[in-house]
């Protein structure tokens, strides 16, 4: 007798009518026609059965403060980063707290079980750390959280950011932040990174930079960041977030880049639904995207994941916890829209993300954790077309979250009364 058994599910890797048995919290067996029961059986009825999404790059403290104390009028990044600034007095470790626990609520029924988030750490009072960390407490349960200490304000450029990042990690934050296009100079932005990553080596900590988050193509600190990673044996522990300025760099430097970012093993994340928001600011026409070089990186075996980065802050107006509309925004920015591009784009979202995040028991495989979501779609690509419907979200066997599927019905004269979304396929894909 297993504890949970559902069958006739689809995998992301091609297999169908598999059914999937959980027992002690672990994925115990997959194969057609398992015999034995489960104390609760799902019929997948054929649908995609994933492992949960993945945000490797948000910012939970500031989730939710849409409004407060003003709205972001220009929509612009440095407008956002100010009234952050003006937001930060006024904020209480139980509002962020409340704040963050209804957006995590949110991420579950959305089967997002795996988030990383950058801390501001820049205030004196290093509230949001301690709210931050509350949260992650208080999810342990169903949701993996990791904080990383980010001066928001610059590492050098800040009053007191050194020690204050220094008094966050020794709070329990996870990771070493850093944003060094924001820094005065270039000289500091690269001083920073050196400082930053001698910090980690010492810790034994991960590495996220917040990375040339910008349109000026000379910004080209993801270059010291790979050397630093090399230099202090950081290989597969840093990641570097954005990399925006890519967009703009000419193709013989961006060439030489990318066989660098691969050579030292740092991880890319892309920020889709943010990027295309905040960046080409300053263009008129021709409009750049922003977003970096995703098909290259990928091209030259660099793990390329995708991050929410913001929902309904001062940054970003929109957003709904959903991973699946982030990797929908990239294959359409990134003009990989083909069969395996938008497969692509469900990995970033998904396994791309887990090997950024260093999550361990991670996959729908024998003897994984039973991290499971259930999805209204046959296979990725429609997942990602149709933004499918969350059936089922399974964290260690124990089900989260049920959604009854989306059908619409008509009263339409001669025609059928139910219209399933998901029923709408490419015939090669039936």
């Amino acid at each position: 007798m297993f504890d949970l058994v559902l069958r006739n599910a689809n995998l992301a890797d091609g297999r169908s009518g598999l059914d999937i048995a959980v027992a002690d919290g672990r994925i115990a067996a997959i194969g057609r026609g398992i015999e034995a029961r489960g104390r609760e059986e799902v019929d997948a009825t054929g649908r995609l059965v994933c492992p949960p999404f993945v945000d490797p790059h948000f910012h939970m403290d500031a989730t939710l403060s849409l409004g407060l104390p003003r709205m972001n009028r220009s929509g612009t990044l440095l407008e956002g980063i100010a009234l952050w600034g003006e937001l930060k007095p006024l904020l209480t470790v139980e509002a962020m707290v409340e704040r963050a626990l209804r957006y995590c609520d949110l991420a579950v029924s959305r089967g997002l079980l795996f988030i990383r988030s950058h801390v501001d750490v820049s205030d004196p009072t290093l509230r949001t750390a301690e709210a931050m960390i509350a949260v992650r407490e208080a999810v342990k349960p169903y949701i993996e959280l990791q904080l990383v200490a980010f001066p928001q304000d610059g590492y050098y450029r800040s009053a007191g950011a050194v020690d204050l990042l220094a008094r966050a990690l020794d709070m329990g934050l996870d990771l070493v932040g850093g944003i060094p296009h924001f820094e005065r100079t270039m000289a500091d932005g690269a001083a920073s990174l050196e400082a930053l990553c001698r910090i980690a080596a010492e810790r034994g900590l991960p590495v996220d930079i917040h990375c040339d988050e910008t349109d000026d193509p000379l910004s080209r600190h993801i270059e010291t960041l790979c050397a630093e990673t090399v230099r202090f044996g950081l290989q597969g522990r840093v990641a570097g977030s954005h990399l925006t300025s890519m967009h703009s760099m000419d193709n013989y430097y961006a060439s030489k880049l990318i066989a660098l970012i691969a050579e030292s093993g740092v991880d890319a994340i892309a920020n889709p639904l943010i990027n295309i928001t905040l960046q080409g600011r300053h263009d008129t026409y021709p409009k750049r995207r922003g977003m970096t070089r995703v098909p290259e990186l990928m091209a030259a075996g660099v793990n390329v994941a995708y991050g929410h980065d913001c929902v309904m802050d001062p940054w970003y107006a929109l957003g709904s916890g959903d991973m699946l509309e982030v990797a929908s925004m990239a294959a359409h920015v990134t003009q990989m829209t083909s069969r395996e591009g938008l497969r692509t784009a469900f990995e970033a979202v998904t396994t791309n993300g887990a090997r950024a995040m260093r999550i361990e028991g991670y996959g729908i495989a024998e003897g994984a954790s039973a991290d499971l979501v259930l999805l209204q779609a046959r296979d990725p690509i429609e997942a990602v077309r149709l933004k499918a419907a969350r059936l089922l979200v399974v964290k260690g066997g124990r089900i989260l979250a049920r959604a009854e599927p989306r059908v619409s019905r008509l009263d339409l004269p001669g025609r059928p009364g139910l219209v399933d979304e998901a029923s709408y396929a490419p015939r090669e894909e039936l």
